[in-house]
């Protein structure tokens, strides 16, 4: 060790610690003094002069947590966005659901009548004669119908009126005579039900205002309708050569899948929905119901409603028949609609619409029931094929997924 001049020997200091200050010329002692350095771990020791220890940041809050928390909460804010945009589009859907339908009614028949526009484009028809007569042709067999059906059943609207005043009569004995219930109170029920039904008086004005609306947004499904069987190949070829990169050949697939879903969805739905009218009608021709016509066309576009359509409209005939020939042809009506449904249902369909357009009854149900809720009798019609569509569009993209990230590199 090396004695100073004082005699006094400076004593090691450890790493870390100030080191001993120097004397001046004078003799006095500097006041120097390096900064402390901070213990490991990142914090000062006490007794050095150091800083507080800083709160912990959100991170550390939220790593603290444990995972059951962490993953509650963010499940917990995922469905409250998907809830919240669920309702908006809900809001946008109501509001707009006319225009919705019009557009969906539009893109379903434009779909059913590609096959009759092909043909006619292969005649070396142009392509307006051949969009103009694809579109009145349907029409006037339509009206065509119309006017058939009406013509031949019109006279029996009168005789049905009594056959189901003397039904509604043999009801009513059948009810006071079996359950514990007298006439007064079954007129109450009725007065009641009237009431609840029935009971605001009509309003003409918002009657007519009702059937101008819907008559201004079918001609605008049927000029719509004309303009995409014109132009409709012209305007997707527009749209996909807007596009670039690899989205380009995905959307192109699922266009074509989409349209091609919606293609056969509309015309197998046609096809089950006129089976099913004609096994209907000749089952009440034979059983000699009166207005088989009528509840066969009645039937015929409630198959266009999955599951919902066709059990109304069995439920239509069987309540008809048993107004006008009692409930032993009505029992026999039933077993005809359950036998028809059944096999059309089980045997039919599978044949007729392709496994790809086929939804579970469950999802059938749901589009139904929301297309019911969101535009009436109109969005039940157009429900199920938007869903079918939709279905086969994600599927596609999802599939171009799968194929991109397992392709090798190279």
């Amino acid at each position: 060790m090396v004695e100073d001049g004082a005699g006094r020997t400076p004593e090691t200091t450890p790493a870390g610690d100030s080191a001993p200050a120097r004397p001046t010329p004078d003799g006095t002692p500097a006041a120097e003094s390096t900064p402390a350095r901070p213990a490991p771990g990142g914090q000062n020791r006490p007794g050095h002069g150091a800083a507080a220890e800083p709160a912990a940041g959100p991170r550390q809050t939220w790593a603290a947590l444990p995972w059951l928390v962490r993953s509650a909460v963010v499940w917990s804010a995922c469905l409250v966005v998907v809830a919240a945009g669920l309702y908006l589009l809900g809001k946008v859907a109501t509001l707009l659901a006319p225009l919705a339908v019009a557009l969906a009614a539009a893109l379903f028949l434009a779909a059913l009548l590609d096959p009759a526009l092909l043909l006619l484009r292969r005649l070396r028809l142009p392509p307006a004669p051949a969009a103009l007569l694809t579109v009145l042709l349907p029409l006037g067999v339509l009206v065509g119908v119309g006017v058939l059906v009406w013509n031949l059943t019109a006279s029996q609207f009168g005789e049905l009126s009594q056959e189901l005043g003397q039904g509604l009569e043999r009801a009513r004995d059948f009810v006071t005579s079996t359950l514990p219930i007298s006439d007064g109170q079954l007129d109450r029920l009725v007065r009641q039900a009237r009431r609840a039904f029935g009971g605001s008086v009509p309003d003409p004005v918002g009657g007519l205002r009702t059937a101008a609306e819907v008559a201004g947004f079918v001609l605008f499904a049927l000029v719509l309708l004309f303009f995409l069987l014109k132009d409709g190949r012209s305007m997707w070829q527009w749209t996909l050569r807007r596009m670039t990169g690899p989205n380009r050949e995905v959307v192109a697939e699922a266009g074509r899948v989409g349209w091609r879903t919606l293609g056969a969805y509309s015309r197998g739905t046609m096809i089950i929905a006129a089976i099913d009218a004609i096994g209907i009608g000749l089952a009440l021709a034979l059983l000699r119901v009166p207005l088989a016509l009528p509840l066969a066309l009645i039937t015929f576009l409630g198959g266009f409603v999955p599951i919902i359509g066709a059990t109304l409209a069995g439920a239509v005939a069987v309540l008809v028949a048993l107004a006008a020939k009692g409930p032993g042809v009505a029992l026999l009506t039933l077993a005809a609609v359950i036998a028809v449904q059944q096999i059309e249902g089980n045997l039919l369909e599978p044949l007729v619409m392709k496994r790809q357009v086929r939804l579970h009854p469950a999802v059938i149900l749901i589009a139904v029931t929301a297309g019911t809720l969101i535009a009436g009798i109109a969005g039940a019609f157009v429900a199920v094929p938007i869903t079918a569509v939709a279905y086969r569009v994600v599927d596609t993209v999802q599939r171009h997924r799968r194929a991109a990230v397992e392709e090798p590199p190279g």
